[in-house]
């Protein structure tokens, strides 16, 4: 009998597969992250692993297996996913590496060569030589994918003649003449970023006849609007109101006035069992079906298909045939990464359906469309069918025409941005159009990080600055040409900072700006959960929000110790214990706290049964932190709120909040006719380096 640990014998491997060899690496990724040794070689196993666990799942989904053989394997493999998130929450800098655009690391080839080998799976003839190669090798292609639920292959026999729908074709639009040869993406781009003029992003909306939208419901002129603009025959919607405006709730009633049937609506994971419901309360005459996994319950014939992102590679192909009439994409921004499998995969649905259908109900549905640049746009705009990869449509080309000006003359801009809006991007702010949500406010509460850990943080930053420092101080010496004299070469600190976050992202190192956010993180866990454990006693339901795992952990912790009860929404949770924790939280008048992951709660939930928010860690995006917020400040609110924020006072936890708060003027410019002065966009976390870089510079006296 083998030794505990010792590793599977040869044939044995063999036989079992390539899951041996995958616990056997997982366990020494976590064994060196718990041992604060994450080297190169790990981060490439780490990825290797990742890479090889969505193949193995994908071929054990598709293989031929009895059910209980299946659920084994996928058990086995959830369990190696399972430890991969640990390491991951342990050390951020492995979160970059599960991306589906991530690069591979140095040596992770050589892994998934060695580990395909190791477990008898079959191993391509030649590597391929490009990093989107290489990433394509390892994921599985997605024809091998593709399912076709049985009951949805009864719909296509049922009806085995689908014809297209010609019905109410417009007639083409000119040929250009005077934008025949500009390239224009980049200008309509700009002219979002710098020609907004202090106008809102808000197409002409009729008023509409009524407001009732039956079953007993009532909505808000700001939503019938859109209804009323579907009903006279608008068709493309980028529906951009801030969170809490009710999107849901106007995409459905959409679609009934344009009889956009069948419906297609592609969600995040957290959110499609809310879909569902929501589809029961606004169109309860229509049916609805949920996808799961493989969609062996699929309903072919209902009215409304809810699918998550993360299965939709499997169902691309029966998806684009069906002749859905309409596609709804919530979370739009979800979308941003043109290059992204799950971006792919939406545009080529979106793309069938109008192939199909020649004016399909196509809305997009985000109240944070710019998450880092305005070319964040550019996904979107694609799936409306707004544009096409290198040139506007005929229609927005031909409104484009009609304004008699081109990208060299500055009356260009602000008529392209209109031209674009009118297409039908619709952005309503709160304090516009829905008075009665009281006012809410975001309050900065420093605290002091004391003790050992307060110290240590503080020395990591020195540590980092002075790294900093040499290396700026290398490469100036290095410089034959264009030396600064006097001061500090500022586009050589941007350079600098870009080479050390590279660095960051490529190798492990001692200290970095993602350890160091996080061991703040860590420090300030139990001072926030003090905080929100006085406001519950104080002022009643508190909604906390964290990062990292640890850190929740600390929360509920000290909640215990305090007396104070809670439940929690994390990522790793099933649809029903989440619904379980919610409903505990909003029912239940003793559960004072929530604690929530930023990442797995910041969408798709309702907690206004509290009015403040306890943000224990800073995000790298403001959009996540205003989304986050937007769980309580939303319809149905009737106190105001106030999200507070806990700053490590004295550490780069203090300028990275500032950074934060300039990047949110992106989004405010392009979208609210804000005409703040601010970068176009910004990386808070180059720009967090590119400022540690230049106050050490300053108090070296360079």
């Amino acid at each position: 009998m083998p030794s505990r640990g010792r590793a599977p014998a040869a044939g044995q491997q063999r036989r079992e597969g390539i899951l041996p060899v995958l616990s056997k690496a997982v366990r020494d990724v976590e064994l060196a992250v718990q041992r604060g040794r994450v080297r190169p070689s790990t981060r490439a196993t780490f990825q290797a692993v990742a890479l090889l666990v969505r193949e193995e799942r994908s071929r054990v989904q598709a293989a031929a297996m009895g059910e209980s053989a299946r659920a084994g394997q996928l058990k086995r493999i959830d369990g190696i996913a399972a430890i991969l998130a640990r390491a991951a929450a342990r050390d951020g800098a492995l979160l970059a590496l599960l991306a589906e655009d991530a690069k591979l690391v140095e040596g992770a080839t050589d892994l998934l060569r060695d580990m395909r080998i190791a477990g008898g799976v079959e191993v391509p003839l030649a590597e391929p030589e490009t990093e989107q190669a290489e990433v394509a090798q390892a994921a599985p292609r997605t024809e091998q994918r593709q399912v076709v639920p049985r009951s949805v292959i009864a719909r296509q026999l049922a009806n085995p003649f689908l014809e297209p729908d010609y019905a109410a074709a417009p007639p083409p639009p000119p040929k250009p003449r005077l934008l025949a040869n500009w390239e224009l993406l980049n200008p309509l781009l700009r002219s979002f970023e710098n020609a907004s003029g202090g106008a809102s992003s808000c197409m002409r909306l009729p008023e509409p006849g009524s407001l009732y939208a039956g079953a007993g419901l009532e909505l808000m002129p700001h939503q019938a609007q859109v209804i009323a603009a579907a009903a006279a025959g608008h068709r493309t919607f980028l529906l951009a109101d801030e969170p809490g405006l009710g999107k849901t709730a106007q995409a459905l009633l959409a679609a009934e006035a344009a009889n956009a049937y069948p419906l297609l609506v592609v969600v995040p994971n957290v959110v499609k069992t809310n879909w569902a419901r929501e589809v029961g309360l606004w169109t309860p005459m229509r049916k609805v079906t949920v996808v799961h996994g493989d969609g062996t319950d699929v309903d072919g014939f209902s009215d409304i298909v809810v699918v998550n992102y993360e299965v939709l590679d499997r169902h691309v192909g029966w998806l684009g045939q069906l002749g859905f009439r309409g596609m709804v994409v919530d979370e739009a921004h979800f979308i941003k990464n043109k290059s992204s499998q799950r971006s792919r995969h939406v545009l080529e649905v979106s793309a069938r359906i109008r192939q199909r259908t020649l004016r399909p109900l196509l809305m997009a549905l985000t109240g944070t469309p710019l998450i880092n640049d305005i070319e964040d746009f550019l996904a979107i705009w694609q799936f409306l069918g707004w544009i096409s990869d290198t040139e506007p449509s005929g229609e927005l080309m031909a409104a484009l025409e009609a304004n008699g000006t081109t990208p060299i003359e500055a009356g260009f801009y602000p008529a392209a941005r209109q031209a674009v809006i009118e297409m039908g991007i619709v952005r309503r702010r709160k304090v516009d159009v829905a008075a009665d949500i009281p006012a809410r406010r975001v309050a900065d509460l420093p605290v002091e990080l004391e003790g050992a850990l307060g110290r240590s943080i503080r020395d990591a930053e020195r540590v980092l600055a002075r790294r900093l420092v040499k290396r700026y101080e290398s490469a100036l010496a290095a410089r034959d040409s264009g030396r600064v004299l006097d001061g500090i070469d500022r586009e050589l600190v941007r350079k600098v900072a870009g080479w050390e976050r590279q660095d960051t992202n490529e190798k492990s190192s001692d200290e970095n700006v993602f350890s160091m956010m996080r061991r703040i993180g860590q420090a300030k866990a139990v001072l926030a959960a003090d905080y929100a454990a006085q406001l519950a006693r104080n002022v009643g339901k508190v909604v906390f929000f964290a990062k990292h795992v640890d850190v929740m952990d600390a929360a509920e912790e000290t909640f215990a110790q305090r007396g104070i009860r809670y439940t929690s929404i994390r990522g790793d949770q099933t649809r029903k214990n989440r619904q379980e924790s919610i409903d505990a939280f909003t029912t239940d008048p003793d559960v004072a706290v929530v604690v929530c992951s930023l990442t797995a709660a910041g969408v798709g939930l309702n907690l206004q049964v509290a009015s403040n928010v306890v943000l224990a860690e800073l995000s790298w995006t403001a959009a996540e932190q205003t989304q986050a917020i937007d769980r309580v400040h939303r319809i149905g609110q009737d106190q105001p709120v106030t999200a507070w924020r806990i700053i490590a006072a004295q550490t780069i936890d203090a300028r990275i909040a500032e950074l934060i708060d300039d990047k949110a003027g992106l989004a405010a410019r392009a979208l609210d006719g804000s005409d703040e002065e601010l970068p176009s966009s910004v990386d808070v976390q180059l720009e967090a380096l590119v400022a540690l870089l230049t106050d050490a510079l300053e108090a070296a006296g360079h």
